[in-house]
């Protein structure tokens, strides 16, 4: 009687043992449910309710502060739009231009909004939305320099260029001599100043500038043939991330948002 009692508590424990295997390897713990390792992007930042969002904030009109301290601008605009129809807060977080790439590859943010240019090299790395700003870069130098009226003319002269920005790379291919700088407004200040010939930025920022400031002491001299597309930037991998926010700027482009935030700052819509 004892080794039948035995052999029957043997068999009703390993059937609890089997029981509790089959359990555990075919559904998740609560852990790991809710762990955003587990979950694609986009899920990952539903749960969490904000999107991450790396950007400069010193480059006007995209991303800039006002005269309040607040950030603002064409960019920031686009991405509070962005993640409001995603039903998540955006949450920025400033960064200078030449540290956004490391930044999103850190994984300190989710995206970047930050008139990031579409480029093939770039392509490689990371994804891109669809675009939503089409602007020219512009030669600007100081109104009283007439030895610089073209590009070519930037051989031998000082051009003050974000180092990792793709007009560093129009700058170099005419043979200027790149003085590095945190941004546009970096570039403008050293060439008021004289301590750099000019700079290759984009034209809208310098339509903002002359808006703000329309005696400023900068002129253009010229501009480049083909036009550029700039969009939202993210790692690779993030398909479904891309796609909501793809579905976001259609819907803004077909409601009207769209063209409200870009005539605020531009007067026109940069989108074509």
């Amino acid at each position: 009687m004892k080794k039948i009692s035995l052999v029957t508590l043997l068999l009703a424990l390993t059937l609890v043992l089997l029981a509790a295997c089959g359990k555990n390897s075919n559904s998740a713990s609560p852990a790991e449910t809710s762990n955003p390792e587990t979950q694609n992007s986009l899920e990952a930042i539903k749960a969490s309710g904000k999107l991450r969002i790396g950007t400069e904030g010193t480059y006007a009109p995209f991303t800039f502060h006002d005269k309040d301290g607040k950030l603002t601008g064409f960019d920031i605009e686009i991405a509070e739009e962005v993640s409001k129809r995603l039903g998540v807060e955006p949450e920025f977080i400033e960064t200078p231009w030449d540290g956004i790439f490391a930044g999103l590859d850190a994984k300190r943010f989710d995206a970047v909004f930050n008139e990031v240019t579409i480029r093939d090299d770039r392509k490689e790395k990371y994804d891109f939305s669809d675009s939503y700003i089409v602007s020219k870069a512009v030669l600007l130098v100081h109104e009283d320099n007439n030895e610089i009226k073209n590009l070519a003319d930037l051989k031998g002269k000082k051009s003050a260029q974000s180092l990792t920005s793709n007009l560093t790379d129009i700058a170099k291919e005419n043979g200027a001599e790149i003085v590095g700088t945190e941004g546009f407004n970096q570039a403008i200040d050293l060439l008021l100043s004289k301590r750099a010939d000019a700079t290759i930025n984009d034209g809208l920022s310098y339509l903002d500038l002359k808006k703000q400031k329309p005696d400023v002491k900068i002129k253009v001299v010229d501009e480049t043939a083909e036009a550029s597309y700039s969009a939202a930037l993210f790692r690779k991998g993030n398909d479904d991330l891309i796609k909501a926010v793809n579905e976001a700027l259609a819907a803004m482009k077909s409601d009207g948002t769209y063209l409200t935030i870009s005539e605020k700052y531009f007067g026109a819509d940069v989108s074509k």
